[in-house]
């Protein structure tokens, strides 16, 4: 008796260390993905003019704004790369070749030469290193949610895909309180010098150890079976599967647009829009964006909790309708006060957070494994790149030429799209992953 109780409780250790390993893994790398992300945008005041001539400051930062939209523009073509790679090699090589990849570009903007060492070079640096990380982040993320998705228990996959926007909005976090910490206890001079180059040297050594750590990582069991059972000679053409897939990419499509614009206006770009349009003091904007966040950082589990007890459909329609119905009492509630941007993002952000929890586990719940990575990639990377990275400059741009109710209406039209995809969606809770999609390809 005692030998078969031994046997029975052995196996439990290395269990709980490879959960242990996969959360840390894939949570760490995500979080170093976007606090690169994030510091190129909290920093560019003070390093716009290392790249670019001094003679025009406002140039150089508008130039360091445009590199920085040169990272959308790459993101697709990560999310192609890299999506095949994790298709054909696995996701763990893909996951840390992506986080290599940001990392090598963190390090070679915190080296980079100044353009008035060596002129417009140190601008084609900057340029090719965002490149680097464009092409990693549009890879990061179809990786990294099929991989949390393939290793998640079928009845927990709502929950373990929170992670991703739990340990991402942690990354933009850090990010922020580096920004609050840096400008605190550096002078001007000094952040222009040598203080911008730190988040990025922060960004890449840790980037070297995440890629570390996911190394350390095992495969999916259902990556590996889709090998074992249909080797990498036999499987199906790529661009015939990504046609014949071509529904479950427009439905990742209409799920990701309002979820996307809705994320980046109200968690990334709501501070400094309240401090360009709304008069809001500049560090406590700041500090309402990291209580918003610590916020929906604390609601996703919940949601992704909920959605493994009720179902993704309706956590989904909570995330659209809710928010559609809240967007104008929202708008109203935002005037030109700290707590007021710190109430309407946090309530924004826990609606947000309903579809944000789940989404990865959706995605991979609607493809089968040999296409699942690139099949999400590809269209959510074009799809964020053209809404969500447009929309800090739409609302912005919106709100001075039409009002703010503009942009608000903007984001209702495309959250009452994605409402109407979520209601054709098949349910998907429970499923098991080898099996094949829910809903037949168009």
């Amino acid at each position: 008796m005692t030998n078969t109780s031994q046997t029975d409780v052995a196996p439990a250790a290395p269990a709980e260390q490879s959960t242990l390993k996969t959360i840390l893994g894939t949570g760490v790398g995500n979080a170093l993905e976007w606090y690169d992300w994030g510091v190129y945008a909290i920093f560019t005041p003070f390093f716009a003019t290392q790249f670019f001539d001094k003679a025009h400051p406002v140039s150089a930062v508008l130039s360091t704004l445009a590199v920085f939209a040169v990272g959308f523009v790459a993101r697709p073509f990560g999310g192609f790369v890299f999506g095949w790679i994790a298709d054909h090699t696995g996701r763990r090589f893909a996951m840390s070749a992506t986080v290599g990849t940001a990392a090598i570009g963190s390090i070679v903007i915190g080296v980079s030469p100044t353009y008035e060492s060596v002129g417009a070079f140190a601008s084609l640096i900057l340029v090719l290193a965002r490149l680097l990380q464009g092409l990693a982040h549009g890879g990061e993320l179809p990786s990294a949610q099929t991989y949390i998705s393939e290793k998640a228990p079928a009845e927990r996959r709502g929950l373990w895909a929170s992670l991703i926007y739990v340990s991402g909005s942690i990354g933009n976090v850090f990010g922020v309180l580096l920004g609050v910490v840096l400008t605190s206890v550096l002078v001007e001079s000094q952040m222009d010098s040598f203080g911008w180059r730190i988040p990025f040297l922060v960004g890449g050594v840790f980037g070297l150890y995440a890629v570390y750590m996911r190394s350390k990582m095992t495969e999916t069991e259902v990556f590996e079976d889709d090998v074992e059972s249909e080797p990498a000679a036999d499987k199906p053409k790529i661009w015939p599967e990504i046609v014949r897939h071509r529904k479950q990419a427009g439905q990742v499509i209409g799920l990701t647009v309002g979820l996307t614009v809705a994320y980046y206006a109200w968690a990334i770009s709501a501070p400094a829009y309240a401090i360009s349009s709304l008069g809001i003091d500049e560090n406590s904007a700041l500090w309402a964006g990291v209580v918003a966040n610590v916020v929906f950082i604390a609601v996703l589990p919940l949601w992704g909790k909920l959605s493994d007890r009720i179902g993704r459909k309706p956590v989904l329609l909570t995330n659209a309708i809710g928010l559609a119905v809240l967007l104008f009492p929202l708008q109203w509630m935002l005037r030109g006060s700290a707590w007021q941007l710190a109430l309407t993002m946090s309530i924004a952000l826990i609606f947000i957070a309903a579809g944000a929890s789940i989404i990865p586990a959706v995605y991979a719940e609607l493809f089968p494994t040999h296409i699942r990575a690139i099949g999400v990639g590809v269209p959510y990377s074009i799809c964020v790149a053209a809404f969500g990275g447009t929309a800090p400059y739409l609302q912005t741009w919106m709100g001075d030429t039409f009002g703010r109710s503009a942009f608000t209406g903007y984001t209702l039209v495309l959250l009452i799209i994605s409402a109407v995809v979520i209601s054709r969606l098949p349910e998907t809770r429970g499923r098991h992953l080898h099996e094949e999609a829910v809903d037949s390809p168009a």
